[in-house]
């Protein structure tokens, strides 16, 4: 039996792992600032990093008031649905959570409204992300966490009663997380309508390029960074031994996700990298950052339950979803400044399939019940799985699809009517910096430089 001081010590240990966690999601809010600033044009850069500093803060009050309830508050009258008590923290700490338990998946809440907000990013007002980031963190993106990550939930792994005998794995959130922010801000970007001149008189695209791509690059590696805390940090204790082993545990469970979780990002990468060479031409640093992130998005659900070689199938896959799904919503004249519906929404339900196709089952066992031998659950489909998972993972998916639509989807609809949404043409061709905020975010000097790709075509072609 374990004595106070061990038990003391073993507490201490997980709680500095969790909090640690914590704080590397939190870091991803800074990776979402300057990747979001560097993919709109100097116009709008004050803009988009002021509406993170608003997700971030607007969605830290929800979640404390409303969202960590509805997530993860159970008791008497507890259901599969939504959480029931719990607001405003009353009531922590308990036996079952502590306010690490609270900060890490306060991390993840904020993290949904800063994907939304890329995809309605230069053309909307800035009331509009006061009202969709409260409501998103609040509510929306709650009642997703409790079907899946609370024990009382409808789709939860650790439920009583085992959706299809299995329940969803969405170990940190293909859907639970990217999928709802990716969702939402496809309603979102989809009532607005496009940028001003974003496609001509004849629906062809217009180059809107984002105006730094250091900043891209930095928000990239910072979110990269973060994902160490997203993906291996979901187990949120580290001192967890499996009893069928005596050197195994926890600690090389979140080891091998940390790998997994790498090695699927930088395939997606480099494939997008000479996947896009071969469409349009030259090596573009923002599409490989952008293929990057779908890489991890994609490998965000299984990361826990999948062996490395897996992970180089996921990544692969998520760059071609991305690819394509980027050339179609170009055909249907969709406008999405992050690409953060088709990266989040369209890698993320990649990543459900992925994860109901090659969940290995050891790693499972090792996720649901610590190990513990004798145990049989349904695993991946194309290693002898069966089908109860994958039919999981796509109810799950559906099931998120349709949710964020009836409830996002209306939300923004109201606030286009009231005509809260979007500003007026002579604002957004000005841009919201100087007509909204005051000023720019940079002193303005004219360079000699060409500033696309097509203008160094044209010089070369008229110095030639």
């Amino acid at each position: 039996m374990e004595d106070p001081w061990e038990k003391s010590v073993t507490y201490s240990l997980n709680t500095i792992f969790l909090l640690f966690s914590a704080y590397l999601v939190f870091v991803m809010q800074i990776g979402f600032a300057m990747l979001c600033a560097g993919s709109v044009r100097a116009k709008n850069a004050v803009n988009i990093m002021l509406t993170n500093v608003v997700d971030a803060v607007v969605g830290s009050i929800s979640f404390y008031l409303f969202g960590f309830a509805f997530a993860f508050g159970s008791g008497s009258n507890s259901n599969p649905f939504i959480g029931t008590n719990l607001f405003a923290l009353s009531g922590i700490p308990n036996d079952t959570y502590d306010y690490s338990f609270y900060l890490y998946q306060w991390a993840f809440a904020i993290a949904v409204a800063g994907i939304t907000s890329g995809s309605i990013a230069e053309r909307t007002q800035f009331s509009a992300y006061l009202v969709f980031s409260f409501f998103l963190a609040g509510f929306v993106y709650p009642v997703v966490v409790h079907w899946l990550w609370s024990s009382d939930g409808w789709l939860s792994i650790g439920s009583s009663n085992l959706f299809l005998g299995s329940g969803a794995i969405d170990f940190a959130g293909s859907g639970v997380v990217h999928m709802v922010g990716g969702v939402a801000g496809f309603w979102g970007s989809l009532i607005l309508g496009p940028r001003v001149g974003r496609f001509d008189a004849f629906g062809k695209p217009v180059p809107f390029r984002g105006h730094n791509a250091s900043l891209v690059v930095l928000g990239t590696f910072l979110l990269w960074f973060g994902w160490f805390g997203f993906n291996p940090g979901s187990f949120e204790k580290i001192l967890v031994s499996y009893p069928d082993t005596s050197d195994e545990g926890n600690w090389t469970s979140t080891g091998r996700t940390a790998v997994v979780t790498t090695l699927a990002g930088s395939t997606a990468g480099l494939i997008t990298l000479f996947g896009r060479r071969l469409i349009i031409g030259h090596w573009d640093a923002i599409d490989v950052c952008n293929g990057l992130l779908g890489g991890f998005v994609a490998i965000t659900s299984g990361c826990s339950v999948v062996e490395p070689w897996a992970a180089i199938i996921c990544g692969f896959v998520s760059a071609w979803v991305l690819i394509g799904l980027n050339i179609m919503a170009l055909k249907l004249n969709y406008d999405d400044p992050l690409e953060a519906a088709q990266l989040h929404a369209g890698c993320g339900a990649w990543g459900l399939i992925f994860t109901g196709l090659f969940a290995k089952e050891k790693f499972v066992i090792q996720v649901c019940d610590r190990g513990v031998t004798g145990v049989s659950r349904p695993f991946g489909l194309l290693l002898g799985g069966g089908w109860a998972l994958i039919g999981a993972q796509i109810v799950e998916l559906l099931a998120i699809l349709v949710w964020v639509s009836i409830t996002m989807g209306p939300m923004f609809y109201v606030l286009h009517k009231l005509k809260l949404l979007r500003i007026s043409k002579d604002v957004e061709l000005t841009g919201l910096d100087i007509s909204t905020h005051g000023g720019a975010a940079y002193t303005h000097h004219d360079d000699d430089f060409p500033s696309s790709f097509a203008d160094f075509i044209r010089l070369r072609d008229n110095e030639s």
